[in-house]
Formats: C-alpha cells, structure tokens, sequence
C-alpha cells in the first residue's frame, strides 16, 4: 500500500514529463523525418550538409567550445578565492553571482547591447578617458562576451560547491606529508573537483550550444548560428520539417557532447549521471 502510494506520488511529473518533454521529442522526431505530405524522408536530416547549415553549426560549436573554455578559466580560481572567504562573505558573495539570472534573460542582452553600442555607455567613457573605442557589435566577439557573462554562474556554482565538500584535513594531512602547492592543487583539488568542473562545462557548452537571442541582438544578424538557423525555419519560413531536423542534428550532439563529458568523468570517479 505504502509502495503505491510512493508511485501515486511520482504521477504528476510523469505527467508533465510526458507532455512537456516526451511528446515534444516525439513531434520533432515525426517532423525531421517526413515531407509537408507526410512521406518519409531523409532530406531534412541532411540539410546539415548545406553550406549555411554547416557553417551555422560548425560557428554554434566553435563559439561554444570558447564560451565553456572562458567560462572554466575564470570560474576555478573565482571558486578557490570564494571558498577561502570566510563563510558570511560567501553567501553575500554567492548572492551577487545569482543576482543577475533573476532578471529577465532578454533584458539582460539588451543592456549588453546597448553597453557594447557605438554611442554606448563603454565607448563614451573611454572617448572621456582618451582611449581608443571599441568596435565589438555585430561580431562574434561580443556574441562571447554575453555568452560567459550569462552562463558564468552555471560554471562557477558546481565548481564552488564541489570545492566546499572537500574536507580541510585532507589537506593538512597532505601538508604534513611533504606535499607542497602544486602537488595538493593536481593530487587532491583538482581530482576532487572535476563533478563540479565537468556538471559546469556541461551546464555551459549545452546552452552556448543551441543559443540564437544573443547572436540575434547583438550579431546583428552577421553572426549565423545554428541556433538561429533552425528558429528562422520555424518562425519566418514556416517549414517545420526543415527546422526538426535540424533540431534532431543539434540534439545528436548534444547528447554526444554531455555521453562525451560523462565518459570522461567516469575515468577519473566524477560521473555525473
């Protein structure tokens, strides 16, 4: 009785992992591998190989790959400083990195955008200072920069809280051994680290991956990603099959991306399935 009662319990998610995640997957999958008439076909599923497309997604993993590996340098040491902080100063200091994800997503690339403005608020100030201006929108560099300013916290967060489960007598114990810095740093942080480092880099490079509003408003539609290819088929062109299959390509990796990732943390004991 109590056992059904536990199942009865799960019923709701089952619900809403039915409608909201399983039966989406399930039109994609029906879309990418059929014509406007219904007849099966793999030529949606293909069209990753058109020029556009193929420069789209190589740029999306390009940029990504760049947005993660940022992303990764700033937060290990940023997560190092914050758990030697004393414990009040970390959760102030945690509460500043969450501040900015409880605005509007949207917002957030607009106020880049018009920070990052020929006329904005950083090229004004340096024109005061005597420096020289940037000229940065429109390009993919500012489409990074966003990018690690958005999905830094997805990084920096798991890093954090696995350094903090670290316990500090195993590292005095390795003091007291001989073990200096450097060795301490690559023996025992790192290997004990690398859950958070691989949940970050998964929780980073995934979005970065299938992003298209940045590169939207601050590309100014010379950055193409594959992002924004598939959401142009959806929205301007109306071709829904086109658009999932490209969405099932961008899935592919995805999950190649994340099994990739998982292997790696299994090799070294930091799984995170």
């Amino acid at each position: 009785m109590r056992k059904l009662k536990r199942q009865l319990l799960a019923g709701p998610y089952i619900l809403w992992m039915t409608g909201f995640i399983l039966l989406p997957i399930a039109m994609v999958l029906y879309y990418a591998f059929t014509t406007t008439g219904g007849s099966f076909t793999l030529l949606n599923v293909s069209s990753i190989a058109f020029s556009v497309h193929f420069k789209a997604l190589i740029l999306s993993l390009k940029l990504a790959l760049i947005c993660t590996v940022i992303c990764l340098i700033l937060s290990y040491p940023l997560a190092m400083i914050l758990n030697r902080m004393k414990t009040k100063s970390q959760g102030f200091i945690v509460f500043i990195f969450i501040l900015p994800m409880w605005m509007n997503f949207m917002l957030r690339i607009l106020a880049w955008r018009m920070l990052l403005s020929n006329n904005g608020i950083i090229n004004s100030l340096l024109e005061t200072l005597g420096l020289p201006m940037i000229d940065i929108l429109n390009t993919p560099t500012a489409v990074v920069f966003c990018m690690v300013y958005d999905f830094l916290p997805f990084m920096i967060l798991p890093i954090y809280n696995a350094m903090a489960r670290i316990q500090p007598d195993i590292i005095e114990a390795a003091k007291d051994l001989g073990a200096g810095n450097a060795t301490i740093f690559f023996k025992i942080i790192v290997p004990l680290t690398m859950s958070g480092v691989i949940s970050g880099i998964i929780m980073v490079f995934v979005p970065a991956l299938t992003s298209f509003a940045v590169s939207d408003l601050l590309g100014g539609g010379k950055v193409l990603l594959i992002g924004n290819v598939i959401e142009q088929a959806f929205m301007q062109e109306y071709n829904w099959n086109l658009g999932s299959g490209l969405s099932f390509v961008l899935m592919i990796f995805v999950i190649a991306s994340m099994a990739l990732m998982n292997s790696r943390g299994d090799e070294t004991g930091a799984g995170v399935w």
